[in-house]
């Protein structure tokens, strides 16, 4: 009889449930808190659709003084609101790392009060594990009661088995979840960064708007004349740029390069509308002293989030609007790739990254601009981002000392036959 009480005793161990109450509650409450952070997130992100079309709608008007005003206003509010979903992203993030220790240290428990019903369960076992059958079947009254006790062994035996697979799944969730928390705590430093880079475009977005304001002496035709003059002096530097370019020789190896087709890279940025596309066409004869356009030109709002579309190493960056009169790139990031691919950005607002870092595909690594009068947008007729591909063993960034408006800073410079088309590696259009 003995037996089938430290039977008994062992298999209610077992089964003993963890109960964990107060870690259970706060994880609702933090779950709720990080709900409601979700729809925080949402109203903001509806609000700044909203902004970015009236944005949109402003620039499909005429270039005056009054529409340029109204499109900085607009779009300092958007970056506001950026700012605060940015702020909303990273409370949210911070809920759920709280979120995510409290499971682990439930997990945590749990798997140590498995382990311990299985040690105090094997224990007991083998406390008794000198029992001889004979021994075993003379402790009960009748056969029938011993043939019970051998069927509640067998509900041990498959209790036993649950409990051990019940630690092994625990263990893989820990594992998980664990994971989890790593991942969303460089979410954390992703989001904290934004935040960084948001703020100082505001404080630039406002001097901006001072500068213009100061500069035109709030005159229409004082802002017309000035646009012009730059205008003008963006197409002397294209043509001084195409003509000593078209002089540069160097042999493009073909086998380094990857095969042209859709995906080798990625979209630079999360809404894709493509404004220009790469080489000759009626818009490059228009725009362009030389008749063809050296990368593609996307609509980006100032402020859209910039990204790199492979894999690689910042070569450097610079904004040709650090010397007077120079109506260039403005400010640009050339990234080398390990395909035989370097890829340019241009007319940036802010740059997130520095020369010799390495970066991955779809990293954060600048905010478009290219507003006209802004500071890094270059020569541009409104906000976008310029994408540039070349083939890396034809692409090198130099003085152009050549330059009568430029030669003060440094560019990327290349012969004709290293500028590639990067529709022709992008993903097919959405």
């Amino acid at each position: 009889m003995k037996f089938i009480i430290y039977l008994f005793i062992a298999f209610n161990i077992l089964i003993l449930p963890a109960y964990h109450n107060v870690s259970a509650l706060t994880t609702d409450e933090l779950r709720k808190q990080i709900e409601l952070k979700q729809q925080e997130k949402q109203k903001l992100e509806e609000e700044n659709r909203k902004l970015e079309a009236q944005i949109e709608a402003i620039q499909r008007q005429e270039n005056t003084l009054q529409n340029t005003v109204k499109t900085l206003d607009t779009t300092q509010k958007k970056l506001q609101t950026d700012i605060q979903i940015t702020r909303s992203n990273i409370s949210r993030t911070e809920l759920s790392i709280q979120k995510l220790r409290l499971e682990i240290g439930s997990k945590e428990n749990q798997i140590e009060t498995n382990k311990s019903a299985l040690a105090e369960t094997l224990r007991i076992l083998d406390q008794n594990g000198s029992v001889s059958t004979l021994e075993a079947l003379l402790q009960f009254k009748s056969i029938n009661e011993f043939w019970n006790s051998i069927e509640t062994l067998q509900r041990f035996q498959k209790g036993l088995e649950l409990k051990i697979s019940e630690l092994k799944g625990l263990k893989t969730e820990l594992e998980g979840k664990t994971v989890e928390n790593i991942n969303k705590k460089e979410e954390l430093v992703d989001y904290t960064s934004q935040l960084s880079g948001k703020k100082v475009i505001v404080e630039q977005n406002k001097q901006d708007k001072v500068r213009i304001l100061e500069q035109t002496k709030n005159l229409e035709a004082e802002y017309q004349a000035q646009l012009q003059k730059n205008i003008e002096l963006g197409k002397k530097f294209e043509q001084e740029l195409f003509e000593f370019e078209s002089e540069l020789k160097v042999k493009i190896d073909p086998s380094k390069l990857p095969t042209q087709q859709s995906g080798v890279i990625d979209w630079p940025l999360d809404k894709i509308f493509v404004t220009q596309k790469f080489g000759k066409s009626v818009d490059a004869k228009r725009l362009y002293v030389s008749g063809t356009h050296n990368g593609t030109d996307f609509r980006a709002v100032t402020g859209s989030s910039v990204k790199s579309v492979y894999n690689g190493t910042v070569r450097a960056t610079g904004n040709t609007d650090s010397q007077s009169g120079c109506f260039s790139y403005g400010r640009w990031i050339l990234i080398d790739h390990p395909n035989g691919l370097s890829s340019l950005y241009a007319h940036l607002s802010g740059i997130n990254v520095a020369p010799g870092e390495k970066v991955s595909t779809g990293d954060l690594i600048a905010y478009s601009g290219g507003q006209p009068g802004t500071s890094g947008a270059g020569f541009s007729t409104g906000p976008h981002l310029h994408l540039g591909l070349y083939a890396t063993q034809g692409v090198s960034v130099e003085r152009f000392t050549k330059s009568n408006f430029c030669k003060q800073v440094s560019i990327p410079l290349s012969p004709a036959n290293a500028y590639l088309d990067p529709m022709a590696y992008l993903p097919p259009l959405p």
